[in-house]
């Protein structure tokens, strides 16, 4: 399944992933969103245009939204990638302000355009709680997303901290596990969640501030894992 890295779209990184079904390419637009081709399909996970100018990147076949926050629903950009056929995928809140949605919770599957296997999962924290109380992200409201391109399987873990329900991930190829501090996981916490379920290569992205390097450095012993650093702040 691996791995070569082309040039990036207009100002985007882009890798591409060999699978048995295909290439799939990856652009890593900024902070939570991403794009995935695969198959003539075009897959955009949380696209917001507070981060990145979308205007000449094409229009979607599928949209993950992972869940309402506003650096993660961006209502009219969706619209702007938008076409007739476009298929977007949500959560519960995200669909009281997008109507249209595909609703899924966690623990749902489904089989989107393209006949892509996608399943929404727990994404919530543990430990980070607002100076008002309660968590960030609450458990049960947002979903992490695994996407199956044929042999090869992505998880987008979303706005989440190292909890329990990923030991029971399995096969994962490629894991973006986020390190957006105080809202997600801390270098120590994102460690844990490899070894709860061993992604062939981990993408951290929606850093915010944190230091990657010390990542790097507490996965340096790590062999079965290739931490790979994409603009992703």
């Amino acid at each position: 399944m691996y791995l070569s890295l082309i040039a990036g779209q207009s100002s985007f990184e882009s890798d591409t992933i060999i699978t048995s079904g295909g290439d799939l390419g990856i652009t890593f637009i900024s902070h939570g969103s991403l794009r995935f081709d695969y198959q003539q399909k075009i897959i955009y996970v949380d696209p917001c245009s507070r981060f990145a100018d979308y205007s000449g990147l094409p229009k979607a076949d599928l949209i993950l939204i992972t869940h309402h926050h506003f650096d993660h629903l961006d209502s009219a950009l969706i619209s702007q990638l938008s076409k007739s056929s476009t298929q977007i995928v949500g959560t519960t809140l995200v669909a009281e302000s997008l109507p249209g949605v595909t609703i899924m919770t966690n623990g749902d599957t489904l089989t989107t355009v393209g006949r892509i296997p996608i399943r929404a999962v727990p994404a919530y924290n543990l430990i980070h709680q607002r100076d008002s109380g309660g968590p960030f992200h609450p458990k049960g409201e947002d979903n992490g997303y695994v996407i199956t391109f044929s042999d090869t399987k992505v998880y987008v873990a979303s706005d989440t901290e190292n909890i329990p329900e990923m030991i029971e991930l399995t096969d994962i190829h490629i894991a973006f596990l986020p390190m957006n501090l105080p809202y997600t996981m801390t270098p120590e916490m994102v460690v844990d969640a490899v070894s709860k379920f061993h992604p062939k290569i981990l993408y951290p992205y929606h850093t915010g501030d944190t230091d990657i390097q010390v990542l790097i450095d507490l996965l340096s012993d790590v062999k079965d894992c290739e931490v790979r650093v994409r603009a992703l702040q």
